[in-house]
């Protein structure tokens, strides 16, 4: 088996695994909750001697932690006979800052956060390389090995919140069809339109942002934005540069919100719009307006793009009174611009079952299935350009015909202490990339995350 793994990788999961063992023996000398390393603290380091409970009565929470995966191709794949294992990291450091709390400033909120990613793709080996990417194993994987600036923001509300406006440097998924990552395949984490169009970022990368929100009721908001469009955001040379040079456009999203608790049980259901003022080349047309597979000419420039959402989760049930405990459903469907995005719609359901034994309140059982759906011009493109080649899927210069692709998760999150998670996880992949001449593969995969 071929594995990759940078050093320092290596180093974080011998301690994951070495802390694993330390907390399921019981070590007796941690017997306070926020203890160093105790079972039931917050945090991998503890309270400080109280310094962090204190800090957090006074409305600032220090936020350290780190998430690592790793896959592993057990069958199938663009290269079937070769199992390989990838493996990626992400660190983050930040503070949010209520500052109501911590200065007096009414409904005034503050955050920084920097990511460090590092790492490799099982993509890069179980993937057509030629095709382009609609999925990862490893969601924490992607923008480059680097070190970003994800946060910079204050937001001030008005008439007890009722009017609030956020504004600095963040990611639309922090704002936006916001959907919760508890699942490792990137199919089922973030905000989806931030995985396929390319004027929408999701996190660690940030933009120069401004979002409004009004509250109509407790349980119903309405909110615009306004997202400066850098390509050159995600330049790796640029991860801490908060610069506007190079700014092609303005993407503007609006989204209806409604967080009702329907029969004692917590809901969320979201409706939104989006349209980029960005320039975006065809998938297509050339620009005469022809098959540019054809003509050979210039692929022709967009003035625009747009899309939609609707994202919805609520729980179900719950265990006695204990609404910790309980099944939620997840499901969402996307829709980009088939004009000039490779992918034009994504659709996907998940199942999550928090508490489901007794002894084990905390673990989560979660099952979830995509559908990723390649947009018929680009797929046009790829046949139009082989029709006209002669060029088969063999051939160095056949052009990848891109379908739908289809993806299933299975996994098992085991709280092992209040501070440290591991995620077991099963992948199924049909027609990767939606590529129907590469095999359906099966990914072994484990996330590990803690808070320090």
């Amino acid at each position: 088996m071929d594995i990759k793994i940078s050093p320092l990788a290596s180093r974080i999961r011998l301690t994951a695994l070495a802390i694993t063992a330390c907390t399921a023996s019981g070590w007796a000398v941690f017997s306070q909750a926020d203890d160093a390393f105790a079972l039931d603290s917050r945090w991998m380091t503890g309270d400080w001697g109280g310094l962090r409970t204190e800090l957090l009565e006074k409305g600032v929470d220090i936020k350290m932690g780190y998430m690592g995966e790793s896959a592993s191709n057990l069958r199938g794949g663009y290269q079937p006979h070769r199992h390989v294992t990838r493996y990626s990291d992400q660190f983050n450091l930040g503070v949010d800052v209520d500052l109501e709390k911590w200065a007096g400033w009414e409904d005034t909120k503050f955050s920084f956060a920097l990511s460090n990613r590092n790492g490799s793709e099982l993509d890069e080996v179980t993937a057509d390389p030629r095709a382009k990417s609609f999925n990862s194993t490893q969601e924490i994987n992607g923008r480059g090995s680097v070190t970003r600036l994800g946060q910079l923001w204050l937001s001030k509300g008005w008439f007890d919140d009722k009017i609030n406006l956020k504004a600095g440097r963040y990611a639309v998924s922090d704002e936006f069809a916001v959907e919760d990552c508890v699942f490792q395949n990137l199919a089922f984490c973030g905000s989806q339109p931030g995985n396929y169009v390319d004027s929408i970022h999701n996190g660690p990368i940030s933009q120069w942002a401004a979002r409004l929100r009004y509250r109509f009721t407790d349980e119903v908001y309405g909110q615009i934005g306004a997202y400066n469009v850098n390509p050159s955001n995600l330049d790796n040379d640029n991860g801490l540069k908060v610069h506007v040079q190079g700014t092609t456009g303005t993407l503007v999203p609006v989204e209806l919100v409604w967080t009702p608790t329907l029969n004692k049980l917590p809901g969320e259901y979201r409706v939104g719009y989006y349209h980029s003022t960005a320039e975006a080349p065809d998938v297509y047309k050339d620009i005469n307006n022809q098959p540019a597979a054809l003509t050979g000419a210039d692929y022709r420039t967009n003035s625009s793009r747009h899309g939609s959402w609707i994202v919805a989760k609520q729980q179900l049930t719950s265990v006695g009174s204990d609404t910790s405990r309980g099944l939620t459903v997840v499901a969402s469907a996307t829709f980009m611009d088939r004009a000039s995005t490779p992918v034009d719609s994504y659709q996907k359901a998940a199942l999550l079952y928090t508490g489901l034994f007794d002894s084990r309140p905390g673990d989560t059982l979660g099952f979830g299935v995509a559908r990723i759906h390649g947009s018929s011009r680009f797929l046009r493109n790829a046949q139009t350009a082989n029709e006209q080649s002669g060029a088969t899927f063999e051939d160095p210069g056949y052009v990848p015909e891109q379908h739908t692709m289809y993806v299933a998760e299975l996994n098992y999150r085991v709280a092992v202490t209040g501070w440290l998670s591991v995620l077991p996880n099963l992948q199924y992949l049909k027609n990767p990339d939606g590529q129907r001449e590469v095999d359906n593969t099966w990914v072994a995969g484990l996330q590990v995350q803690t808070q320090f």
